[in-house]
């Protein structure tokens, strides 16, 4: 166990900061196309969305992150391309809209077929999961900039424009169903991976919470794509969405201002114990940063609650109350 109480921060990403660079970056971004393609939405929520007649149009990008650096210390590639489609459908899905299509871009030092087929094969899993094509992409070799590989993309969906959630409708009393993840996902490993080099652990020993597995293949488990929260927004009033991912509870500040009280929070996985006792983590700064066994989040009216969580194999976790966010006695946001 690592005697210092490490951060995300200590490991080189700073929440706070990032949000500065975000504001930066965007706060010249102000010209907005008029008519067909005009912008539905504000930059700053899952997924942005155009008008296209009866439907708006749903563009998320993301990519698969500093998880990658496990794969390549496994020699193992064909999970992250599951990551990195989920990382999308995921947000897309947070904003209730149907993934369509996906194009990748992959960068790359060097080219080896047996790693480009391993690559190929988490894209198709995703996107056969996720119900949509692949319909493109770009791959780049840049030996003077990328050292190993990166890999992200850009998803295309659509909804209904009577049918779009972002979290207007929540309400007090609302009761909230948290979904369970699989794993770490794709967030929060820059401080994952200084907990490993930092601990007396390799990616290649045994995990000691399940003498199966190792420590990296735990870390390597694919992001859970969650296409089951369409079928609930058909049958059930979905007030908003959620999906938990770098900042862990902090992401709920996109869907509402009102506050999260959750009063029977899902069991954090033994991955989550193991990165807490050997990185010395403190709780606080586990809930800002990983999803904590909690990956999707559906806010709903109480009385339709329990037919949600039982079509996503989740549960009731708390409810919507009128300010801060706050896993049992631990407050995350005031």
């Amino acid at each position: 166990m690592n005697d210092k109480h490490l951060t995300y921060a200590d490991s080189g990403v700073d929440i706070e900061k990032e949000e500065e660079t975000i504001k930066a970056l965007t706060k010249g971004m102000t010209y907005k196309r008029e008519g067909l393609g005009a912008p539905l939405t504000g930059i700053g929520h899952y997924a942005g969305l155009i008008d296209f007649g009866e439907y708006a149009l749903a563009l998320a990008t993301d990519g698969v992150g500093s998880k990658v650096l496990i794969a390549n210390e496994m020699q193992r590639w064909n999970t992250v391309g599951i990551d990195c489609i989920a990382m999308n459908v995921n947000d897309l899905l947070a904003i209730g809209a149907e993934p369509l299509s996906f194009v990748d871009y992959l960068a790359l030092e060097k080219h080896d077929e047996d790693f480009a087929a391993q690559i190929g094969e988490g894209l198709r899993r995703g996107a056969e999961i996720s119900r949509m094509s692949i319909v493109g992409g770009e791959t780049a070799t840049l030996p003077d900039i990328v050292k190993g590989f990166d890999l992200a993309g850009t998803c295309l969906g659509m909804v209904k424009k009577d049918k779009i959630i972002t979290g207007e409708k929540v309400q007090l009393g609302d009761a909230i169903v948290g979904i369970p993840s699989d794993g770490v996902h794709s967030n929060g490993y820059t401080l994952a991976r200084k907990i490993v080099d930092e601990s007396s652990y390799s990616y290649q020993d045994e995990f000691p919470y399940d003498a199966s597995t190792t420590v990296g293949d735990e870390l390597l488990i694919p992001t859970r794509i969650y296409m089951e929260v369409l079928d609930v927004i058909k049958e059930c009033e979905v007030h908003g969405l959620a999906h938990i991912t770098g900042s862990g509870l902090l992401k709920l500040k996109r869907v509402t201002d009102l506050g999260f009280d959750f009063t029977d929070p899902i069991e954090p996985t033994p991955i989550f114990k193991f990165l807490q006792e050997e990185g010395n983590v403190d709780d606080l700064e586990m809930y800002r940063t990983f999803n904590m066994g909690m990956g999707f989040v559906i806010i709903l009216p109480l009385d339709q609650a329990e037919k949600a969580a039982s079509m996503t194999g989740g549960k009731i976790v708390g409810r919507i109350v009128e300010k801060s966010i706050k896993t049992g006695e631990l407050v995350i946001v005031e």
